[in-house]
């Protein structure tokens, strides 16, 4: 006993130090102020912090290092090979001024036709990589926004992404905390192999936007972002063609609204009215959406879980599971086919089938939302499984007859609350097939007058262990144009 404690002593020594090697300044790293970064937060250290990474790209590869200190900075190349390390009390701060040469300009021959101008551009970005591969960015150190803008502005000459990676692969952001990252954290397009672990952001737009990337993993993350979506993929036409988001796992992660920098400085401050945050997939939907695991994961004071393909998409094969929700400022659970069809000419209408959601816990859900499953006229959402689901809507609201049918808009961007006040309280289904409901329970926590759940235009509705302990003969379920309708074990429907 007493010789394999010593042997497990002898082991951990070992790992710490081969760990403390592998990010401490040596013969395979590179500390930015051996090559003129002042880390005063005044000096301009972006040209020393790329001089550095030139340096590591030249030697094969190695980590350039950024020990404590303020390194104020205008675009970063990464180059292949290279990890970029911030040590804990290192921060990259975005430069504010708009003088020549501190930001890249943006690509001049990129198409904005089927996507907005942030994911139509990398180049103009604090840190970005294009065509590279075996890339990290790691290390306990913050990314400071400071000076990058929220959207696109004519004639500016700052960067508006944090991290923008364009077509790389194997690619590694760990441990990092991203304040105020513009209108993308991190922006990953085309990019393979994308591992994104125990980041931290705080930012005022998208957290972070995986868009055309396949083999990704998410994990362990905080995404703050109040006025935009926390994790999102897409599948837009920025690479010139459609191509697939696929094979996702996003798990122990919690998304939410808190004001900006209330997250990082931990005061979860709550007075943005009606904030975003949350994890979609879409609006973008050129390509597709397929293999998505997301599981884990907590909902705090922002949006819900939305699935949405417009432009084409199929969107199928998503398992969600384990998930809490609480206070709620949209639909819960938000499935959207639609026709927008920002794309080429002639593409179909998309798809979306084959989903489960299960072990779902919802709490202090707005009442003015739902939780929803709508295609279109022709165009059904199929193979829906929604199993153990508790959840617990404000009510108060009595019905709304102009609401009783939605307007379909077909051509709108999809959205929560796109089809105005919910029609009920606990569920609505439109243009659907094959559609389970099981082990659901349903709670209001003021009176609400509304129905229970609306299904309007859906072949096949298996409904199993509904339970609603408010309702009522009023505010039952509507069945409209409902085919092969199974009832086992609904007792509150009669």
């Amino acid at each position: 006993m007493k010789n394999r404690s010593i042997l497990f002593l002898i082991g951990s020594y070992l790992l710490v130090a081969t760990t403390a090697r592998a990010i401490s300044p040596g013969t395979t790293s590179y500390n930015v102020k051996d090559y003129g970064a002042k880390g005063d937060g005044i000096a301009l250290d972006s040209k020393a912090i790329d001089n550095a990474i030139d340096a590591a790209a030249k030697a094969g590869g190695g980590t350039v290092f950024l020990p404590a200190g303020n390194y104020l900075s205008g675009s970063i190349h990464l180059k292949s090979n290279i990890s970029l390390y911030l040590d804990q009390g290192a921060v990259i701060i975005a430069t504010e001024s708009e003088a020549n040469g501190e930001y890249d300009p943006a690509e001049e021959t990129v198409s904005t036709t089927y996507q907005d101008y942030g994911h139509s551009h990398f180049h103009n970005s604090l840190i970005w990589g294009e065509d590279l591969h075996d890339v990290s960015i790691l290390g306990p150190g913050t990314i400071w926004g400071k000076g990058l803008l929220r959207d696109w502005k004519k004639d500016s000459k700052l960067g508006n992404k944090a991290i923008a990676l364009l077509r790389c692969r194997n690619v590694i952001i760990r441990d990092v905390s991203i304040l105020t990252g513009g209108w993308f954290g991190i922006l990953a397009t085309g990019t393979d192999n994308l591992t994104i672990d125990n980041v931290k952001e705080d930012t005022n737009r998208d957290g972070m936007d995986i868009d055309c990337c396949k083999n990704v993993r998410v994990s362990n993350c905080f995404v703050n972002s109040p006025y935009d979506d926390g994790i999102c993929l897409k599948s837009t036409y920025a690479l010139g063609y459609a191509r697939n988001t696929e094979n996702v796992t996003i798990t122990n992660c919690q998304v939410s609204g808190y004001n900006v920098g209330s997250l990082l400085d931990g005061t979860f401050k709550h007075s943005v009215s009606h904030p975003t945050g949350r994890i979609k997939l879409g609006t973008e939907s050129n390509g597709g959406f397929k293999n998505i695991t997301i599981s884990n994961c907590v909902f705090d004071y922002c949006r819900g879980l939305a699935l949405e393909t417009v432009d084409g998409a199929e969107l199928e094969d998503v398992a969600v599971t384990n998930i809490t929700m609480r206070d709620v400022v949209s639909d819960p659970i938000f499935l959207r086919l639609g026709s927008r069809m920002r794309g080429p000419a002639g593409t179909p209408v998309g798809q979306l089938r084959r989903i489960l959601i299960s072990n779902v816990v919802i709490y202090n859900a707005d009442p003015h939302y739902v939780c929803t499953i709508s295609g279109i006229p022709g165009h059904d959402i199929e193979d829906v499984t929604l199993s153990n689901i508790k959840l617990y809507v404000k009510g108060g609201l009595t019905p709304n007859s102009t609401q009783a049918d939605p307007p379909e808009n077909e051509n709108m961007y999809p959205e929560p609350g796109m089809f105005g006040e919910a029609p009920a309280y606990g569920f609505f289904i439109r243009h659907a097939k094959n559609i389970k409901i099981t082990a659901v329970e349903i709670n209001m926590i003021k009176s609400d007058a509304r129905p229970i759940l609306i299904a309007n235009d859906v072949q096949g509705l298996y409904l199993r262990e509904l339970n609603a302990p408010g309702m009522t003969l009023d505010n039952k379920p509507v069945f409209n144009k409902v085919s092969d309708l199974q009832l086992t074990d609904c007792a509150i429907i009669k």
